[in-house]
């Protein structure tokens, strides 16, 4: 039966993986681990940022993904980065972020393209963002610049709370799927859309099941199987998922089945176990 608890051996599974002996989160990155290949990227990184946010605008700056993991992929794997300012970013300081993203990826062949975030640290520090942007950079990104947040920000444990302020709001996302999908016109735009879609519902499933795993992984197979533990009849569905988010796929009966049987299956259900996360204003 679906949403009932998976048996004994799959919690045993969970041991400490991803914790710390108090049983928090530990941050899952380090630059020890980063891969010889991509220590000249990083370095770049920490010379360019302080120049295009100059004037002591500058927080700190982060690398989170494969890269700080060390699971890159040489030529495959992209830079994900996270750069916080100390008061809200403007037009012109997005407009210089997405100058310098272009400029890596034209530049280290190591990688396939640059996601830079911009945020304020009074956001990231905010109430409103603790359980949710506050925990993505305490434990998921790893600092490469400047004062780390997570000194000013809690412990996380993965219990109810994380659950819903990460993930509770996949209802939201389902309209706009809906509309890439039906203007997609060529299989470059499904892909993108498959593999944003995929990698947001992957992860959704996991943290669904999180609190009763008792841990915490980024790793998008390894968070298929945890939730297929406890939602086996549902567990081929998260699978297949995964699959399409490694390997993004352009079909649109794929698609099809992700954004309009898997995602709103998964946000109902959601919603049910931990309910909604707390509401954002209008950006």
């Amino acid at each position: 039966m679906e949403g009932v608890e998976g048996s004994e051996g799959a919690r045993r599974t969970a041991g400490a993986r991803g914790l710390g002996p108090d049983g928090t989160i530990l941050r899952e990155g380090s630059l020890a681990r980063v891969q010889p290949e991509y220590v000249p990227l990083l370095d770049s990184v920490r010379a360019r940022v302080p120049a295009v946010f100059p004037g002591g605008r500058l927080h700190s700056a982060y690398v989170y993904g494969s890269i700080p993991r060390g699971t890159a992929r040489t030529g495959i794997s992209d830079l994900d980065l996270v750069v916080v300012l100390h008061q809200p970013p403007s037009a012109a300081d997005r407009a210089a972020g997405d100058a310098l993203s272009r400029a890596l990826d034209r530049e280290f062949a190591v990688i396939d393209g640059v996601g830079l975030l911009l945020f304020d640290a009074g956001t990231l520090l905010s109430e409103l963002e603790r359980y949710d942007l506050g925990f993505f950079v305490a434990c998921l990104c790893t600092p490469v610049l400047g004062e780390d947040l997570a000194d000013s920000l809690p412990r996380y444990r993965p219990d109810g709370l994380l659950a819903r302020e990460t993930n509770g709001d996949l209802a939201l996302a389902l309209p706009g799927w809906a509309d890439r999908f039906s203007a997609a016109s060529s299989g470059p735009e499904r892909r993108v859309l498959c593999r944003g879609a995929a990698r947001r519902v992957v992860r959704t499933g996991f943290t669904l099941v999180m609190p009763r795993w008792g841990g915490w992984t980024s790793s998008l197979r390894e968070q298929a199987a945890v939730f297929a533990a406890y939602y086996p009849a549902r567990g081929e569905d998260m699978h297949r998922a995964a699959s399409m988010a490694l390997s993004p796929s352009e079909a649109p009966s794929d698609l099809a089945f992700l954004i309009e049987e898997l995602a709103p299956w998964l946000a109902s259900t959601y919603v049910s176990v931990h309910g909604e996360k707390a509401p954002r204003g209008a950006s």
